[in-house]
């Protein structure tokens, strides 16, 4: 007994702590190389794509011109296709997290197995041990030299049992951590895969948008000019017969308009300049008058993310271009808050979202658009972002049908004075 038992000792501790995991570590060695040299190649796209914000921000201060326009449409698709590739990077370095953590996660499981196989060897061990009377086991030792040898090997059996029960739980912890960070991992790529969707559909349309502006000018600044011109008159006649089919709409009970307070939103874009304040003078934050703007504008280039300003769910979506000749909000969103509040984002280039879907403060729901002439911008003049809010019983999406040109479309409605000002809850400059 004494010998068998020295025998799965040793052996016990060999088996457990020198168990052969050299091809396992060699792959997680050439998969962290990868993940770190796809992390430098996107370190290097960042650095790229700030200077190409740069000179497209430079471009987009000058004078609206023919030359201008087509200059900050090729510097936009420069930066475009390295959002893309940014992406791209991301999604990669997405993949090869998730396959070293699965690698970890076999390794959690292989360790788990060893550790609990040790420990019912070990307990079958000290069954046969304590089997024994204390009469044959003191006959059966030649020398009380041996019986003390035997006592310390059962000691160290019994601490042997109690550190394997310990690392079976440390491994059954390292499994619970890499199961959860490869969930967030999968849930990155999904989110990652969207934008490149929506990267790619910004893209094209941005050089279906530039052909399309060289064929309508001719390259002639005087057609340009008077396409802006156009533009600028069909957008205050839309915001004008928008405002008197409103005011018919019945305004919400004032109780239910929520209270005016810094930081209830977010910014929807990480870089932010107003370029077109709410409303004329109300100092109250809503609409009472025709003729002023119905929300905020953004200086925004196209492609630009465009996030969520609170959570919440994607109430409604659609395109007022589906209908040739209506120019209104383009390409729109609509997100219900949990606040009593509604906000709408307008002239998107793409959207990544879908209708219903929750949402949470700060996340990518579409890209700015605003380009004029290209497919989702509706009446702008330019590459920027409108922000609008609503009471949210206030605001109604249904077909704009006392339009003849956007009789056909569906937008949010809802009386002027259920419009607010979103720089009354949006953070303080």
């Amino acid at each position: 007994m004494k010998k068998f038992l020295h025998i799965f000792i040793a052996f016990s501790l060999v088996s457990t702590f020198f168990m052969p995991f050299s091809g396992i570590a060699q792959t997680d060695t050439e998969l962290q190389q990868r993940i770190d040299q796809t992390k430098r190649e996107r370190d290097a796209l960042l650095l790229e794509q700030r200077k190409l914000q740069t000179a497209l921000d430079e471009l987009n201060k000058e004078g609206q011109t023919l030359t201008g326009t087509v200059k900050s449409l090729d510097a936009a698709r420069s930066k475009l296709a390295t959002d893309l590739k940014i992406t791209q990077t991301g999604i990669n370095a997405s993949n090869l997290q998730i396959q070293k953590l699965e690698g970890d996660i076999n390794k959690n499981k292989t360790e788990i197995e060893n550790h609990r196989e040790a420990i019912r060897e070990s307990l079958k061990r000290l069954k046969t041990y304590d089997s024994y009377s204390m009469v044959y086991a003191l006959l059966s030792y030649n020398t009380l030299d041996d019986v003390w040898h035997d006592t310390a090997d059962l000691t160290d059996l019994q601490d042997k049992i109690t550190e394997e029960i310990s690392e079976l739980e440390e491994s059954q912890q390292d499994l619970i951590r890499n199961r959860s960070e490869k969930e967030l991992k999968q849930l990155e790529l999904i989110s990652l895969s969207r934008e490149l969707k929506g990267q790619k559909q910004v893209a094209d349309e941005t050089r279906t948008a530039q052909a399309k502006l060289l064929a309508e000018t001719k390259n002639k600044e005087a057609l340009y000019q008077q396409m802006l011109a156009e533009n600028i008159a069909r957008e205050k006649e839309f915001e004008k017969l928008l405002f008197q089919f409103e005011s018919q709409i019945k305004a919400a009970d004032v109780t239910a308009i929520p209270i005016a307070r810094k930081g209830v939103l977010s910014w929807p874009l990480d870089s932010v300049i107003v370029t077109q304040q709410f409303g004329l003078t109300s100092s109250s934050g809503r609409l009472y008058s025709s003729g002023t703007h119905n929300g905020i504008d953004f200086r925004a280039s196209v492609g630009t993310p465009v996030k969520s300003v609170r959570g919440g769910v994607v109430e409604a979506m659609g395109n007022t271009d589906d209908q040739r000749g209506c120019y209104s909000y383009g390409r729109w969103v609509l997100i219900r808050h949990d606040n009593g509040l509604s906000s709408l984002y307008a002239h998107l280039s793409a959207s990544i979202i879908t209708q219903g879907q929750v949402v949470t403060a700060g996340q990518i729901i579409g890209y700015s658009g605003g380009q004029p002439r290209a497919y989702g911008s509706g009446y702008s003049t330019g590459p920027h972002l409108h922000l609008g809010l609503f009471v949210t019983v206030g605001v109604q999406v249904s077909q704009y049908t006392s339009s003849i040109n956007c009789k056909n479309v569906a937008i949010p409605l809802a009386n002027p004075q259920d419009y607010l000002d979103p720089l009354a809850y949006l953070p303080g400059f």
